[in-house]
């Protein structure tokens, strides 16, 4: 029981951290979705 409490505790503060560490690394979807190769009309 002990493990699945901290699996579903890791779990949990993965999916809030994520976006901020993909925001931080530069894998957000403006930023590639935007640039030299990427035609906008």
């Amino acid at each position: 029981m002990k493990a699945f409490l901290a699996a579903v505790a890791a779990m949990v503060v993965i999916t809030v951290a994520a976006p901020y560490a993909l925001q931080q690394a530069g894998f957000s979807a403006a930023e590639a979705g935007t640039g030299s190769a990427v035609r906008l009309d």
